[in-house]
């Protein structure tokens, strides 16, 4: 079984992926970062290349290769979960956590993280806290949908959040074979 770690930008599945592999004793990888390994360019590059479907062909491939690890935690990239089959792989592969933010709080992490700012492309026209309430609106209903815990991460911190996630799936984790 893998912890999947799913939300939008800005929600800290990068930072509290590790923490939580810590306590849990297993890995932690971030499906961006295999992407961007793979391809041999960032994110953004990516998109300039390939447009957001040809990203989101990679991103497909690279989850299907990740669902087929065990005792992993992995950062899903903030629109990992759009694809129905990487849904259905991360369901039946392991247990999804949403960390849920809000708008405000996505845009004030983002625009401190000067790695975000220029690896990660914009969305939508707009970009800025227009393009985050945008995306939220659209895929709040299938983070909701595929998330089997759901944590609230405006204002705790990424070990609060850690372990929050440990101690909800300690038990489950206790009794697998």
């Amino acid at each position: 079984m893998n912890l999947y770690l799913t939300g939008y930008r800005g929600s800290g599945k990068s930072t509290v992926a590790p923490i939580l592999a810590g306590l849990l004793g297993w890995e932690a990888l971030d499906s961006d970062a295999e992407i961007e390994t793979l391809v041999g360019q960032t994110i953004a590059e990516i998109f300039a290349a390939e447009g957001e479907k040809g990203f989101r062909r990679w991103e497909a491939s690279v989850i299907e290769g990740l669902a087929m690890l065990d005792r992993t935690v992995i950062s899903l990239g903030g629109g990992a979960v759009l694809d129905p089959r990487s849904r259905e792989r991360l369901g039946k592969t392991g247990k999804t956590v949403w960390l849920s933010v809000s708008a405000e709080t996505s845009w004030a992490r983002i625009a401190e993280d000067g790695v975000s700012t220029t690896q990660r492309p914009n969305l939508t026209q707009t970009g800025g806290i227009a393009e985050i309430e945008q995306m939220l609106a659209e895929r709040t209903p299938i983070y909701e949908s595929c998330a089997d815990l759901i944590v609230e991460a405006d204002h705790a911190s990424p070990e609060e959040i850690a372990t929050t996630i440990f101690d909800y799936f300690e038990p489950i984790l206790l009794h697998e074979g």
